[in-house]
């Protein structure tokens, strides 16, 4: 039987020095240039190869130096578009790398040594990241830099998946002198694109405010994106894409680029003089300072590139696969996620076990999969003044322990879900007057408090196993389906008091290699345990929390017309069954505003759905409509959390916002529109849909009318009936016609 090869993904041309990577639907070309030098030459849709046609043109630039090692002065590294800028040797952009030497210099001058393929995709220890689960599904370039001074080796890892259009970038530092150097800067990756006019697309925000899409012309000078807060954090999602100023939803080129981790993060985007954008991408260079001692080596995140010729839907997809698909690991992440309801607005931390069988005896008529003990469970906890670190049950407030509350929501077929805040610990707790040294903080000065509450000195890993024995000696004992993952607050006076001085820059990062340390241990521990982030809302909602959890909690704000632009700016990176959306009460519990039932559920039932609310206290009507919801929604669920995902009109934009879900085969999908606010003379509106088959005939379940495909997407539905109150939304299912 004869066996057929696939074709290779990366082609080296060993007398040029040209590396490209290719599938079917990208190319990724470097090269060699005169001294040594690696070039970027391209990142694009795909070409069968490559001919010179980068070659840098040579002009002599003004106040532009020249290597050392050449009498050329038509070619600098200050203009030269390459894959890994050094420091203080003549390029004056944002530098990928700073490093100290033992004299005190901050030079730093990477040159092309080798390269190897190897097939699959290496591990990167320690830290979340994309992965293959065959070996033929990806290849990976290792390119080997050196720089002879300080005699520092480089490794750049590029490795390119055969059926995405994703390239995945890191960089490893290996200190082969023999003294000790530090990394003032360590960037994952960087870009040098040629110029062009380029928007820059980001996902600011705040508390209850997330990932609001934003996009800006990109102008001279430098413009940054950051997190300076010890996690990932509300204010700035570590994303960025830079698109073609003509690029929308459904055309146009744009490429985005995504970093795999939680921490602080950094993306640079510096247009030169004559109109070359540089992106640097990687860890925030901000309080950072390694110490690569000899013969040790230091990792950076990984950045997962894709890029698109169908607009930012087309990027959104891509990107969806891969976190579903290959950074989400563990049996959930494929599964269907259950239907949740949690007693944190119906109770806050008022709850004994009859208010909690009140609400499972209302819960479980609903149709209603898991129950979620949120916080007050342990310690002596009746507010938020205390009992964070002592994780055990609260036996005042709870005497039969979580056993029973486990059992009583089992004996009504429900899941049962618990809440943890494992890197924070409260002044009255029993850790921290054991412990005090297990806390951040910097000698002779205080604590910052935020919600009553200090960070635990996860850099630590004595604290890491504290809490992983506390937390096992839970999970061991009691049944428990879910947990939920919270960190409520941002990291101060960031000072590990078990660190010599001259180590202090590293706390940030080890702090989160501890987190993922004790998320590692667990998830590996409790593999029937659906893990859920949390921070606050969405303070970490990232690929690198989703690589140990596959669904997160993307804001505490449960208002309707927020979650609009919340989820939608989500899904600008993030797949659907990550982003979690409950039901909860009117007036919201924040913001105060009522909007109808249809509204909230439609939007919450455009993720992962749950409720925020008591069951017990809804209405005979509302009773009925959650049981619908619930119904409705677990009949088209996986649509909804594995379907093909289009944004079709923008909250940001627009009154009426619309999406929708289109199943792989093309034959069901459903189509979300909202109106926001009303009108007496309310103009016409069209939605377009989009991702059907134009060749087919769907019906619609509701009507039964029925309709081409490509009358769906070409000549539209009107939004009906025509609306005149605010807060209207409507769900409208369509099936290709037997």
């Amino acid at each position: 039987m004869s066996v057929t090869l696939k074709p290779n993904l990366i082609d080296v041309d060993e007398q040029q020095l040209i590396f490209h990577l290719h599938n079917e639907q990208i190319s990724y070309i470097l090269g060699v240039e005169t001294g040594n030098v690696l070039a970027h030459l391209y990142f694009g849709p795909r070409v069968r190869g490559y001919h010179g046609e980068r070659r840098y043109p040579r002009i002599d630039r003004g106040f532009s130096g020249n290597l050392p090692d050449t009498l050329d002065r038509t070619y600098s590294k200050d203009d030269l578009p390459q894959e890994y800028g050094g420091n203080n040797t003549g390029d004056y952009r944002q530098p990928a790398a700073i490093i100290k030497a033992a004299n005190g210099a901050r030079t730093v001058d990477f040159r092309y040594q080798d390269c190897r393929l190897e097939a699959g995709k290496p591990n990167l220890t320690g830290l979340p990241q994309t992965y293959v689960e065959d070996e033929d599904e990806a290849q990976t370039l290792i390119v080997t830099l050196v720089d002879d001074v300080i005699d520092i080796t480089l490794e750049l890892a590029y490795t390119i998946y055969r059926d995405r259009p994703v390239i995945t970038r890191s960089a490893r530092f290996i200190n082969q002198s023999e003294e000790m150097v530090d990394l003032e800067k360590a960037a994952s990756m960087q870009l040098d694109l040629p110029t062009q006019p380029l928007d820059a697309i980001s996902l600011p925000g705040s508390y209850a405010r997330e990932r609001q899409l934003t996009r800006q012309r990109l102008h001279r000078g430098v413009t940054q994106f950051e997190s300076r807060r010890g996690g990932s954090s509300h204010h700035m999602n570590p994303f960025v894409a830079l698109a073609e100023p003509q690029t929308t939803e459904f055309s146009g080129n744009v490429m985005g680029a995504l970093l795999i981790y939680s921490g602080n993060h950094q993306f640079s985007l510096e247009r030169d003089p004559i109109g070359q954008t540089r992106l640097t991408v990687g860890i925030n260079e901000y309080n950072f300072d390694w110490q690569l001692t000899a013969g040790q080596s230091f990792q950076t995140p990984e950045v997962a590139l894709v890029y698109s010729t169908d607009g930012l839907n087309g990027m959104s997809q891509a990107y969806h696969q891969l976190l579903r698909e290959r950074v989400a690991r563990g049996q959930y992440k494929n599964e269907l996620r259950p239907v949740l309801i949690n007693n944190w607005e119906a109770t806050y931390f008022d709850f004994d076990a009859d208010k909690i069988q009140s609400i499972l005896d209302a819960a479980s008529p609903l149709g209603i999969e898991m129950f979620v003990l949120d916080d007050g469970w342990f310690g002596h906890r009746n507010d938020d003044n205390s009992s964070l670190g002592d994780w055990s049950v609260n036996r005042k407030k709870l005497p039969a322990g979580l056993a029973d509350i486990s059992k009583r929501t089992h004996d009504k077929g429900m899941r049962f879900g618990l809440w943890f805040e494992p890197e924070n610990v409260s002044a009255d707790s029993t850790m921290f007057k054991e412990h005090p040294d297990w806390v951040l903080g910097v000698p002779n000065r205080g604590r910052t408090l935020s919600r009553n509450e200090y960070v635990l000195d996860f850099s630590q890993p004595a604290v890491v196993d504290n809490l992983f024995e506390q937390m096992t000696a839970v999970l061991d004992e009691v049944p428990i389906d879910y947990i939920k993952w919270d960190m409520n607050r941002n990291l101060t006076e960031v000072y590990s008091p078990h660190s010599v001085s001259d180590q202090e820059g590293e706390t940030s990062h080890r702090f989160i290699l501890g987190v993922y340390d004790l998320m590692e241990r667990l998830t590996k521990r409790y593999p029937q345990i659906l893990f859920e982030g949390c921070s606050g809302g969405g303070g970490r909602f990232d690929a690198g929390l989703m690589y140990y959890m596959p669904q997160s909690w993307p804001s505490d704000n449960n208002d309707p017309v927020e979650r609009l632009r919340i989820q939608y700016g989500t899904s600008l990176v993030y797949p659907i069954s990550a982003i979690t959306a409950h039901v909860g009460t009117s007036p919201d519990e924040l913001l105060g505003r009522s909007t109808t039932m249809a509204m909230r559920s439609a939007v919450a039932m455009s993720g992962t759905l749950g409720y925020e609310l008591d069951a017990a206290k809804l209405s005979a009507a509302d009773r009925e409509a959650v049981q619908q919801q619930v119904a409705f929604y677990k009949q088209h669920r996986r649509l909804i959390q594995y379907g093909t995902f289009y944004r079709l009109e923008s909250p940001f934009e627009s009154n009426t916002v619309a999406w929708m879900f289109v199943s792989p085969d093309q034959k069901e999908a459903l189509l979300y529109t909202f109106v926001i606010l009303g009108a007496v003379q309310p103009e016409p509106h069209i939605t377009k849909l989009a991702g059907l088959n134009p060749d087919q005939n769907y019906v619609e379940e509701a009507t039964t009318e029925v309709y081409g495909g490509d009358e769906l997407m070409q000549l539209g539905l009107y939004t009906t009936p025509v609306q005149t109150s605010d807060f209207m939304a409507q769900i409208r299912y369509f099936k290709v016609q037997d």
